[in-house]
C-alpha cells in the first residue's frame, strides 16, 4: 500500500491539493479566499496533467539531429497545462475585478453579509 502511494506520489499530492483546494472553495464565505481554492484546485489539476506526461528518461518531442531514436515525452499533456495555465489566469484576473466592484458597490466581500443586503435591496 505505501509502495504504491509512493510511485503514484504525484496523483496523490493533487488528489490532496484538489480536495483542499475544493474544501475552501465550499466552506469559506469570503470571495477573496474562495478565489484562493480555485487557484488552488488548478495547480491540482496542472500538477495531476504534468505528472501523466512525464516519461523517466524521456525527452522534449523536438526534430533535431540525433544519432539515435530517443524516448520522447508526450506532449499533448504539457499543451493542456499552458493553455489550462491561460485560462487560470484570466478566470483570477476577472474574478478579482469582479471582487473589488462588489466591495466598491456593498463595503464587504462575505457571502453572508452581501446575500443580506442583496435580499434588502430586494425589498
Amino acid at each position: 500500500m505505501l509502495e504504491e502511494i509512493i510511485q503514484n506520489r504525484y496523483a496523490v499530492t493533487a488528489v490532496i491539493l484538489f480536495g483542499i483546494g475544493f474544501t475552501n472553495l465550499m466552506l469559506q464565505q469570503n470571495l477573496l479566499r474562495k478565489v484562493i481554492g480555485f487557484n488552488i484546485m488548478d495547480s491540482a489539476v496542472f500538477l495531476l496533467l504534468a505528472s501523466l506526461g512525464y516519461i523517466d528518461g524521456g525527452v522534449a518531442p523536438i526534430v533535431g539531429d540525433r544519432g539515435f531514436d530517443p524516448l520522447y515525452i508526450n506532449p499533448i499533456p504539457s499543451g493542456l497545462v499552458l493553455t489550462g495555465i491561460v485560462v487560470s489566469v484570466s478566470i483570477t484576473a476577472f474574478s478579482l475585478a469582479l471582487i473589488q466592484r462588489i466591495y466598491r458597490r456593498y463595503g464587504t466581500i462575505e457571502m453572508r453579509e452581501l446575500l443580506e443586503r442583496a435580499k434588502k435591496e430586494d425589498d
